[in-house]
Order: C-alpha cells, then structure tokens, then sequence
C-alpha cells in the first residue's frame, strides 16, 4: 500500500521532533546537564532498587525539566531572532522561561530527596 500525504507528514513531524532533541542535546549544555544528571538518577534508582512508582515519578520529572529546558531554550532563539537587542520585555520573557526550568529543576531534586534519603540513612545506619 503507498504511502499517502499523511503518512509522510507524520513521518517529517517525527524527523523534525527527533532533529529537536539532537540539536538540543548538541548545542545546549544545560541540556547535557539534565541528560547526564537523569543518567545518575537512574544508576542510584537500580543500586537502591527503588519500587515501581518512584521509577513512574522519577521518569515523569525528568521529562519535565528536559522539556522545560527545551521550551527555554526555544523561547530564547526565537527571542534573539525577534529582537537581536537585549531588550527589558526581552530580558524579562528570557527570564520567566529560565525561571520555569529552574522551579521544576527544585522540585525534582526534593522530590529525588525525598525518594533516596531513606535509601542513603540505611547505608549510614549499617556504618
């Protein structure tokens, strides 16, 4: 059966999405960041064998910050590309969308506090 004019559509969407996430992952180092950190998390995840719903949680943060951090860095192009002068309603929308990966950055590391402190006083309590 051929392919029809939706299916190739969907099929550019996703090579566009995939594309996102490379240049993403190549130019952006905050980006790297999340990605190595969200590697660490889930190496402690195995070691302390945490259960089912904290993996869930654990997974549904990391898709958050990284889309987050996508988001910002989308909204900080497109904003240098609009305006190539640093304006204050620049500066400022700049900001807000910086200040949304760093809330739910905070909420991740409380709610990993939160998952992995009873696993790490275990270890300190058999010492």
């Amino acid at each position: 059966m051929p392919k029809t004019n939706s299916d190739r559509n969907l099929l550019k969407s996703f090579q566009a999405a995939f594309r996102g996430i490379f240049i993403s992952i190549r130019d952006e180092r905050n980006i790297r960041i999340h990605f190595f950190t969200a590697l660490l998390v889930i190496l402690a995840g195995f070691l302390f064998k945490i259960s089912s719903t904290n993996w869930i949680i654990i997974l549904i943060l990391f898709s958050i910050v990284i889309a987050a951090e996508m988001i910002n860095t989308a909204i900080e192009k497109l904003a240098d590309f609009v305006e190539p002068n640093l304006s204050k309603q620049i500066r400022d929308i700049k900001d807000i969308a910086a200040a949304a990966v760093l809330w739910v950055s905070i909420v991740s590391v409380i709610v990993g506090f939160l998952i992995f402190a009873p696993q790490i006083i275990k270890i300190f309590k058999i010492f």
